[in-house]
């Protein structure tokens, strides 16, 4: 097959493959598209485009960073080709929770790193995310200390409440659950040996990649600025969202430290759900409501919000997934 003939076909699937992501995320939004309407019709385009372009420098970032854990290891991808897997893996996330894999798939593709190493690194990348996640909701227990205890009360305490006293009233339901768990130790330690076994030949190696790639942080030789990435990533998130709150009037009064309890608690929703749909719009409308704004701007904003991601997402998606093979070209041109 020629090089030409082979780069079209792989432009043609990869661009049908990104129509049928756009699919199956348009689809999930369909029933929504009044609210949708709505929160575009009463916007500041001014500041939704300020946001977008925040957090398209977020997602660079994360590209760059990327290779100070891939260095370690031995390997190396191009700037591009990091760029272009991140926001496809952003891309497919809206659809069907594919990013972490795809991200790896395509530096293996195109510049030769290892999946298990690259799928490694990109789980290392998600702990550290859940550090400084943790590291936000200290700073938003710091700053939003009596909101969140109502928060807390509102939608924890009160449910807990309920729960447990439903288990009080039916303890055997509570001995099955107990002994459901204590049914799944035993069994992992019955099949101890088996475990042990698969952990041999082409899955053991696979496994130790994987771990070399975990591990690869401690090996990270500029770690200041690895530290210094990893904070301006997530200072982008918190901006992205702070300009996007500006584009409505009954939420541009939203202070700095309200957009910080609504970036911890929309992060939650992103990892509930695929790209956050329903758990992100769930959660930012209720902490809106809590926050004094009426029902219908706050239904509104995060549809806004979450749509103008998804909008940069898919169009920055489908032109990597398009010129992907054109710009690594060369790489897949046999030797002369």
């Amino acid at each position: 097959m020629k090089p030409k003939t082979k780069s079209i076909i792989q432009f043609t699937i990869l661009l049908g493959l990104g129509i049928l992501l756009i699919w199956f995320a348009l689809r999930a939004v369909a029933s929504e598209k009044d609210k949708i309407i709505f929160a575009f019709k009463n916007a500041d385009y001014f500041w939704v485009g300020v946001s977008t372009v925040i957090a398209f420098f977020a997602h660079f970032l994360r590209a760059y960073r990327w290779n100070y854990l891939l260095q370690p290891l031995g390997h190396k991808t191009s700037l591009f080709n990091a760029t272009a897997a991140v926001f496809i893996g952003y891309f497919a996330n809206y659809a069907m929770r594919l990013g972490e894999v795809l991200r790896p798939t395509i530096i293996d593709r195109y510049d030769k790193v290892p999946f298990q190493a690259g799928f490694g690194t990109v789980i290392t990348e998600r702990l550290i995310d859940f550090i400084l996640l943790a590291v936000i909701f200290v700073l938003t227990l710091l700053f939003q200390f009596s909101e969140l205890g109502g928060l807390a009360e509102k939608y924890v305490f009160s449910g807990l409440r309920v729960k447990l006293g439903f288990f009080i009233q039916n303890p055997v339901l509570g001995i099955i659950v107990v002994l459901v768990f204590l049914g799944a130790l035993v069994g992992l330690f019955m099949l101890r040996k088996k475990i042990a076994g698969a952990l041999k030949g082409k899955f053991g190696k696979f496994l130790l990649g994987f771990g070399e790639g975990l591990s690869s942080i401690k090996n990270v030789k500029n770690i200041p600025m690895f530290i210094l990435l990893s904070i301006l990533i997530w200072v982008m998130y918190f901006y992205s969202l702070y300009f996007c709150l500006k584009a409505l009037p009954e939420t541009a009064g939203i202070g700095q430290k309200e957009c910080l309890t609504l970036m911890l608690f929309g992060t939650f929703g992103v990892i509930f759900t695929p790209g956050g749909l329903g758990a992100y719009h769930i959660l930012i409308t209720e902490l809106l409501v809590f926050f004094g704004v009426a029902t219908a701007p706050a239904v509104a904003l995060p549809w806004l919000t979450w749509t103008s991601q998804l909008v940069l997402v898919t169009v920055f998606g489908l032109i990597f997934l398009g010129i992907l093979p054109i710009v690594n070209k060369k790489k897949n041109e046999p030797a002369q």
